[in-house]
């Protein structure tokens, strides 16, 4: 961001001075950031007012819709047809209330949505309680927001600085509303990283990107932000959806000032209510909530899934009622532009429960075995813990693409970025840690070279830590003078079958009060043993071995007169991610232990002697 775009920003931001005591710090953005966008728009129509309003009063008068004609003079998506503006509202300060609220419904429909999503009449309305909506107004309209003097691009920058600032203020509950921007810049570094086309300097491609959890647009606009960077011929062209309103309000708005289309951000229940049914995209980002139960949804997406199956986007299975996190998953797979004209790629971020929750045959597993069966994992990426304002847990990013390259076609890597980062300053809400830029490149760097790697920890003798990635076939660092280099797993690659299982059921026969098997006597199961429920066991066999060399060696050797009930054979996936990268970490000698106890003893010993002195 220009120094220019920051003093702005804070500029703007100087509005909370007159807003401290009446509104708490985490209510400043309900004022400023809706104000900002008026003033725009307001701005950005200045030039063309008086043509509008003519047209408007010629058009009324042969009885045709004005609204075509009008966007044509503005040149814009939207229009404002009230003969007021900011600057006239302050000429008549006992009616500013009802004329502010005037002027906003002459605004087109899609600019009248944002402004009632961000409920900014209530906040009209406790402005002027409070004494303050003259005031505020008035310092509105003194800033120039002309095209002329803040293009797209920077106003697009300078509002999502008014966003990370209502972010960083904003008490927990407001902050789910923000995804990091850590988070958001490495999962956009993933999601380009092996597209050399789009990041071509001077390729005019056109692209796609979509979230159905777009929050307030933080996603959207650092992967346009990211592309535009790399790339300024290229085009990326913003499609979301967002249940809240305030979220959705200032993801729209965010899009309005970019000059980006709005109607190509809805509002809604993305699982319930599609608003892009029938579009396919080339690049998707989601954070969904973590461990939200869809129950107020449950009739809709059951009936979508067993209605339309595999034609619908929840065939492969449902998750658990307590957790909907897989759904968005399945959601976005379903929106997978086809391989053969072009295929997509996204990221999602989840917690650990979709990585193992559910057994074979259980809906979760089932998703787990559509995704890995029809080869669309790449990737995982496990984060730090305490990287997200309302949540401490762990947390994985999942790559997911039709279009894998030829090293990748049947394989899956998965990366352990856990330990990467960096204390914050100042905590917000549950987040303690970030990922500093050498951490996001330490992972979009080993993702793109997909290889396996360690990560080698250096610790000096004065304690100073750094970290550097060993690939498969380097030579670790040497230990400094009095130091220490400690080794573990950063980046494993598997095949994708290596996740898979068959969950066996293994029957031994019950016996009577003398120790005899009892045998069946009559239907199916006539002259075989009757299996006892109070013996039955389960065993897991991975998909690449043999069943029966399984049982002769694992099962038999303990129980001779075991067998296998094929008809409960089910077949399952799971991801037990933290297995792959545990490193066994030896218990200290006795000999050290004893040496440390002695040294204790004796240094309580000399403490009880100068006291007694």
């Amino acid at each position: 961001m220009s120094q220019s775009t920051t003093s702005l920003s804070g500029l703007i931001w100087s509005v909370a001075d007159l807003l401290r005591g009446d509104y708490q710090p985490y209510e400043y953005g309900k004022v400023i950031l809706p104000f900002t966008v008026l003033r725009r728009l307001d701005c950005v129509l200045a030039p063309t007012k008086e043509k509008v309003l003519a047209e408007k009063a010629a058009r009324e008068k042969q009885k045709v819709n004005p609204e075509p004609f009008l966007l044509r003079i503005s040149d814009q998506k939207f229009v404002n047809t009230s003969p007021l503006d900011l600057k006239k509202l302050m000429g008549d300060q006992d009616h500013l209330a009802t004329n502010l609220t005037a002027y906003i419904q002459g605004f087109s429909e899609s600019v009248r949505d944002i402004f009632e999503r961000f409920r900014f009449a209530d906040q009209i309305d406790r402005l002027k309680k409070a004494n303050l909506l003259y005031k505020v107004t008035e310092k509105f309209a003194g800033f120039d927001l002309g095209p002329d003097k803040v293009s797209n691009r920077d106003m697009g920058l300078m509002f999502e600085e008014l966003i990370r600032k209502f972010a960083d203020h904003s008490n927990q509950q407001a902050a789910e509303q923000f995804t990091p921007r850590d988070a958001i810049k490495l999962m956009v570094n993933l999601l380009f990283i092996e597209d050399s086309d789009i990041l071509t300097p001077g390729n005019p491609v056109v692209r796609t990107i979509y979230d159905p959890t777009a929050g307030t647009g933080g996603m959207l606009s650092d992967a346009e932000e990211y592309l535009r960077q790399h790339n300024p011929k290229a085009s990326l062209t913003l499609f979301g959806q967002e249940l809240n309103d305030e979220s959705y309000a200032i993801c729209k708005a965010d899009m309005l000032i970019k000059g980006q289309d709005v109607r190509n951000i809805v509002a809604g229940n993305t699982l319930s209510d599609d608003g892009h049914a029938g579009r396919k995209f080339d690049y998707m980002l989601s954070n969904p909530p973590f461990g939200v139960d869809w129950k107020k949804i449950e009739k809709e997406v059951r009936r979508e899934h067993e209605q339309q199956g595999y034609a619908g986007r929840f065939g492969p299975g449902l998750p658990r009622i307590g957790d909907g996190a897989m759904l968005f998953l399945l959601h976005l797979v379903s929106k997978m532009r086809p391989a053969q004209d072009g295929g997509s790629r996204f990221g999602i971020v989840l917690n650990g429960s979709p990585l193992f929750t559910g057994g074979a045959g259980s809906g979760e597993s089932e998703i787990r075995r559509y995704i890995l069966e029809n080869d669309l994992l790449e990737a995982i990426v496990a984060l730090p813990t305490d990287m997200f304002f309302n949540t401490g847990i762990a947390t994985y990013v999942w790559i997911v693409s039709n279009k894998k390259t030829g090293t990748r076609k049947g394989k899956v890597q998965l990366i352990d970025g856990s330990a990467l980062w960096q204390k914050m300053r100042k905590s917000l809400g549950s987040k303690r840690k970030e990922m500093s830029e050498t951490h996001i490149t330490m992972v979009t760097e080993i993702f793109g070279a997909f290889v396996e790697a360690q990560i080698a920890t250096v610790t000096d003798a004065d304690g100073k830590v750094t970290q550097v990635v060993v690939r498969e076939g380097e030579k670790p660092p040497i230990a400094p003078t009095n130091g220490s280099v400690r080794l573990s797993p950063f980046s494993r690659i598997f095949s994708s079958d290596a996740f898979g299982y068959r969950s066996i059921t293994v029957e031994r026969p019950q016996r009577d009060a003398r120790g005899h098997v009892i045998v069946g006597q009559k239907g199916k199961g006539k002259g075989k043993p009757v299996p006892d429920p109070e013996l039955r066991d389960t065993e897991m066999v991975p998909l690449g071995e043999d069943i029966d060399s399984h049982m002769a060696r694992e099962v038999l050797p303990h129980a001779p007169d075991a067998w296998m009930d094929e008809e409960k054979t089910r077949i399952g996936y799971e991801i037990p991610f933290n297995r792959f990268f545990y490193v066994f970490e030896p218990p200290r000698s006795l000999a050290e232990i004893d040496a440390d106890l002695k040294q204790a003893t004796s240094r309580i010993l000399a403490m009880l002697e100068r006291l007694a002195a």
